[in-house]
């Protein structure tokens, strides 16, 4: 070796550690290149926005600081519409992407004038809201900030874990007002999940000082919050109304409408505000303020939460344009805001059953959205987050000790029982399969079987074991509860196996057979049946719901159809072959809907697949199960580039707590868990030039795309690792060990690749 080589080579390595180095420090600043306004609006008022929050958060932080843009917020159920001109108010906590609106805790909003109680305008009484213009509002990761037009004051928001700061900058010394609402959440006239304060308190602790709490109860049920909010200076005046009367000296209130306003002298210096939360006490939000705010510096905050961003987003670097890059890690920013911590800083959360409990490792998540987010979100959990995963995962065998089964979609440790199936099964059972450090199996097992069995008389398993299906006549959304069901029944299964349960695989992975008897073999679909084993008449594939009814959820008989991700080959030869299975999935792909045939919880169509609705997330995969893999290029890629944008409406449907985003992530990246819990990755197209996974046992796995263009969507040769690949899927162990794969792309499909190897169900 010559010295310009020996050179050469330094270098290079020096190069190498050095990006190490900003990896594991945190400072790629991906994070520039997050837009959270993406998902914030709607493409017109007919179609779903992605119903996200653009304000300040943490990486699965308790705190959710961020503007509402309605009184009553209720679609989207973020609380901010890219399309309103007003703002209520700064409120604490929310959810991002969900279809059901809660939480909103203790909105603050500056105004001037005389007392205002009511946001909007009532008579002759001007209401506290503001007009606003998107020219002067900036938002990126733990930072948002606005132009308030009718107070004249900037607002900025920041986050920590469990707490929040504002800062309120005034044009003039003019003095001004802060409203703190305790009555602001959803709808109440809404019928439905709509919110009731059981209670609230507001207390005056001092002039810098106020504490309170409120417990209401809506989709999370008999939830309470406490707040401390320390302002930087004092307020001169303090007025309280609770209902209907108003008090000017009371330095304590309880009541289910309670607001208090208080009042600030002339000073042009910017107020800043910080504000600790805590789901357990008034000590928690004080404790959880101290520890993690010392002062009033705003900006060491916002500082701070950039930081934590540019770590957790440095788990993936990228190569791509711009708008690539923007929509990736805004996608990644949006996976990695729920699930959220609820357990204070010392490790006490309230469990479900309203018991105080304490956790040594100080994490209790909640938020589980699951029958979304097992799909996609936990299995990028597993490649990005194996340390949290684990902690998710302790977090639902805690609910299980508590409650006696894994929780479905739990909220702020309570269970809504919204949705259908028990998919925190899959999730445990993903990680099993992955061998994720750090968890209790055989309590896992425990858990996952108890939520699969007969528990009592009542239990919907009973009707499962007697019909083999769910007739709709005793379950409403039969079919899909028998077919979600069927799939958390082969997780179970084959979890038994691994630990020995032989008689416990036998009885699930027959159950998971179930899915068969709700299949009409003569018209080639999935349908309700009653309990006296006929078919429910007259049947449309193309209504939504089945049937003028609920046998399907979020979906059609054509978008249910596919669900059998745990049994494809034999599911292909129900159809009678992979042609016809093919030709079927052709149909799906190009048949259009009438307009009077789509409910609007539907979205995102490319013929009957709607992108906006997870059931159909995976189909897109399942011609690689054929012999024609390149038309999974085709439509993976189509809907990469027609239904995701860098615009607010940039997701085609509710973005539902990162499942629309880790789709993103993984088909950007080229392949995707068609079966979220068989560690097997079926490929797509690519589309970045270059995909660094940076793992955290250290090692890197690389995805590399050469001559991607416009038209070069179609892959060509596959090479893993320096040698010649000829599957249609990876597994996870060919990423957790580190490596490369390359992908060489071309304008035509590969027909060979119907030669390829075809995923397997089941890894041996």
């Amino acid at each position: 070796m010559n010295r310009k080589q020996f050179t050469l080579i330094t270098f290079i390595l020096l190069v190498q550690l050095y990006a190490v180095a900003q990896v594991q420090s945190g400072k790629t600043e991906n994070s520039k290149y997050v837009n959270p306004i993406i998902g914030t609006g709607s493409i017109d008022s007919l179609s779903l926005s992605g119903s996200n929050f653009p304000g300040a958060v943490v990486p699965f932080g308790f705190v959710q600081l961020s503007p509402d843009t309605e009184d009553s917020p209720d679609d989207p159920c973020s609380g901010y519409d890219y399309a309103d001109n007003k703002i209520v108010g700064f409120s604490h906590t929310h959810l991002s992407g969900t279809g059901v609106a809660d939480l909103f805790d203790f909105l603050f909003m500056p105004f001037r004038g005389e007392q205002k109680w009511n946001a909007n305008d009532e008579g002759d009484q001007q209401g506290y809201s503001s007009l606003f213009s998107h020219e002067n509002e900036i938002a990126s990761p733990g930072y948002y900030s606005v132009f308030l037009n009718d107070p004249q004051i900037k607002v900025e928001v920041s986050a920590t874990e469990h707490c929040g700061v504002h800062k309120y900058t005034s044009e003039t010394d003019e003095p001004f007002s802060i409203i703190i609402d305790l009555n602001h959440s959803l709808d109440k006239k809404r019928p439905y999940w709509s919110c009731k304060i059981i209670d609230a308190q507001i207390r005056i602790i001092d002039d810098y000082t106020i504490e309170g709490y409120r417990s209401i109860t809506g989709w999370a049920n008999l939830r309470k919050v406490y707040f401390r909010a320390e302002f930087s200076r004092p307020f001169i005046t303090s007025v309280i109304k609770a209902g209907s009367r108003i008090y000017t000296d009371e330095k304590i209130a309880n009541h289910q409408n309670l607001k208090t306003i208080i009042g600030f002298d002339k000073n042009k210096k910017p107020l800043v505000v910080r504000v600790g939360l805590s789901s357990v006490s008034y000590e928690g939000a004080k404790n959880n303020l101290h520890a993690e705010i010392q002062d009033f510096n705003f900006n060491d905050v916002k500082t701070e939460a950039k930081k934590q961003w540019d770590k957790e987003l440095s788990v993936i670097d990228i190569e791509g344009s711009e708008d690539q890059k923007e929509i990736f890690y805004t996608s990644l920013y949006h996976t990695f805001i729920h699930p959220n911590n609820i357990a204070d800083v010392n490790g006490d959360y309230i469990n479900s059953n309203g018991e105080l409990k304490n956790t040594p490792d100080k994490k209790y998540y909640s938020t589980f959205s699951l029958w979304d987010t097992y799909r996609a979100a936990h299995p990028l959990f597993t490649i990005t987050q194996e340390k949290r995963s684990a902690d998710f995962i302790n977090s639902m065998l805690r609910y299980y000790n508590d409650y006696g089964c894994l929780p479905i979609w739990q909220l702020w440790g309570k269970e809504t029982y919204c949705m259908i199936g028990n998919h925190a099964i899959p999730v445990i059972v993903d990680a099993y399969n992955k061998k994720i450090p750090n968890i209790d199996y055989d309590l896992a097992y425990k858990a996952i079987k108890a939520s699969s069995s007969i528990s009592h008389q009542n239990s919907a398993f009973n009707v499962l074991e007697k019909y083999g299906y769910f007739p709709e006549n005793i379950e409403t959304q039969s079919v899909s509860i028998t077919l979600e069901i069927a799939y958390d029944d082969w997780c179970v299964a084959h979890m038994a196996k691994g630990l020995g349960f032989k008689k416990d695989f036998e009885h699930f992975i027959k159950r998971s057979e179930d899915y068969k008897n709700l299949f009409d073999s003569s018209i080639g679909f999935f349908r309700a049946k009653n309990s006296d084993g006929n078919w429910i008449e007259p049947f449309s594939p193309l209504k939504y719901g089945g049937n003028g009814g609920y046998s399907f959820t979020e979906g059609n008989a054509w978008q249910y159809l596919w669900y059998v991700p745990h049994d494809i080959y034999v599911f292909e030869q129900m159809f009678g072959g992979e042609k016809q299975f093919t030709a079927k999935l052709d149909t799906f792909f190009t048949l259009e809907a009438k307009s009077d045939d789509v409910n609007g919880n539907a979205s995102g169509f490319i013929g009957q697949y709607a992108h906006g609705n997870e059931p159909s997330h995976h189909i897109a995969y399942l011609y690689n199960y054929t012999n024609t893999p390149w038309k999974s290029q085709f439509y993976t890629n189509k809907i990469i580039n027609d239904l995701y944008s860098t615009e607010p409406s940039g997701y085609s449907g509710n973005e539902d707590c990162g499942q629309m985003s880790a789709w993103y992530i993984f088909s950007a990246m080229g392949f995707y868990p068609v079966n979220p819990a068989n560690n097997v990755y079926s490929f797509g197209s690519p589309q970045l030039k270059n995909v660094r996974i940076n793992l955290s046992n250290g090692k890197t796995f690389e995805v590399l795309t050469h001559n991607r263009g416009n038209k070069n969507i179609y892959i060509q040769k596959i090479i893993l690792n320096g040698k010649r690949y000829r599957k249609n899927f990876i597994i996870h162990k060919d990423i957790v060990l580190g490596g490369k794969i390359e992908f060489f792309m071309g304008p035509k499909p590969n027909k060979d690749m119907a030669n390829y190897e075809k995923p397997p169900i089941i890894l041996k």
